[in-house]
């Protein structure tokens, strides 16, 4: 069996998943401590995979032992359940995040946009001028998280998206004052955003504030896919060039452009329930199993000259939002953010001020940027 090496995916994610694909449709990954994972490299296959009900995720993996005590109740999002309860909690938040709804926050989606844009001026860094403030300031008008509190949210979210230790730890106790206050606020004012359709909802109060700060750590999806969005398409001047002379283009460019630069290269990790053959492979019960996305969405078997960025793809069936139970609940919010975000970035004309290729984070689990400067 095909051994990834971590390290070597820091590099350069798209080759070394993409000679695990051709080596099989199932590769081995060892992590650190000891652990290994089963990897799925195929698109066929991971599209199976993420919607085989004999792998489960386990939350027990997502509860963190820093986290102070009175908050662990807290921890347990929907996005660590399976089955039924799973179910039960995404139909509460679904109907915020319907396209046809998406599509009707799109002025108020262009409005906190070019409210950051229209002040930058010479060479700024889009990640902490823009694209990591944006998608924070969108899930939190959809909400209904009022503006006097979203800094402490953006400040809460930028140390979530740094992931687990002791900063994490510190911020959770805030993370969870906030969804609380959120939530007592709209029971005492309702208002025409997600949070007061859940308060009116029959989940618990547990349930609530779980789910309010879950969505909105979450809806901070589009950060790293707008930056790789941009970045792309500053670096490859014939597709930026095609798409400003053809705007229409945009919807079928944003597919493109989560299939070809999308920022998850890992699925959460899922555990086979019994003993079972996993795309020709037995493994046994235990065996944790995750999906190379990066790998998937360049897929030959799939994808005509998938190295290659063509923002007029006519097809472009990726796999960046998941697939199955866990389809991220907000893919219909990130895809109109990122269509606005680009949209209005690119009337501006952004060049890059660095090498790309010195921007790029060592994280073995998401293809992201450590900064995006450009001028404009």
């Amino acid at each position: 069996m095909y051994e990834i090496d971590l390290a070597a995916t820091m590099a350069d994610p798209f080759g070394v998943y993409g000679q695990a694909r051709e080596a099989g449709p199932v590769a081995l990954l060892r992590m650190p401590g000891g652990l290994e994972w089963m990897v799925v490299t195929r698109y066929d296959d991971v599209r199976a995979t993420l919607s085989d009900p004999r792998l489960e995720i386990r939350a027990e993996s997502f509860m963190r032992p820093d986290v102070p005590e009175d908050c662990l109740p807290y921890m347990r999002t929907m996005s660590e359940m399976n089955g039924a309860e799973h179910a039960r909690l995404r139909r509460a938040a679904a109907p915020a995040f319907t396209p046809r709804r998406a599509e009707a926050f799109r002025a108020r989606i262009t409005a906190i946009v070019t409210g950051l844009l229209d002040p930058l001026s010479g060479e700024t860094d889009l990640i902490p001028a823009f694209t990591r403030p944006l998608p924070m300031d969108v899930i939190c008008a959809l909400v209904g998280v009022p503006e006097e509190d979203r800094e402490t949210w953006r400040a809460h979210g930028a140390t979530v998206a740094g992931g687990g230790g002791a900063d994490f730890a510190a911020a959770v106790p805030g993370i969870i004052a906030g969804a609380k206050a959120a939530v007592a606020r709209r029971r005492a004012e309702p208002g025409d955003d997600l949070l007061t359709d859940l308060v009116a909802s029959e989940l618990t109060d547990e349930e609530l504030v779980t789910m309010v700060w879950h969505l909105v750590m979450a809806g901070q999806t589009p950060t790293n896919l707008i930056a790789n969005a941009a970045l792309a398409l500053m670096t490859h001047p014939e597709q930026l060039a095609l798409l400003r002379e053809r705007p229409e283009l945009m919807p079928r460019a944003v597919e493109e452009l989560i299939r070809f630069c999308g920022p998850t290269m890992l699925s959460i990790p899922r555990y086979a329930r019994e003993d079972l053959d996993l795309c020709g492979v037995e493994i046994p019960a235990g065996t944790a199993v995750t999906c190379a996305i990066v790998g998937a969405n360049r897929d030959p078997r799939v994808f005509d000259d998938p190295g290659s960025l063509d923002v007029s793809r006519d097809r472009a069936p990726h796999l960046g939002f998941a697939h199955g139970p866990h389809f991220c609940v907000g893919a219909s919010i990130a895809r109109v953010t990122t269509q606005v975000a680009l949209t209005e970035l690119l009337q501006r004309d952004p060049r890059p001020a660095a090498d790309p290729a010195t921007l790029r984070a060592p994280d073995p689990g998401t293809y992201r940027l450590t900064a995006l400067p450009v001028r404009l």
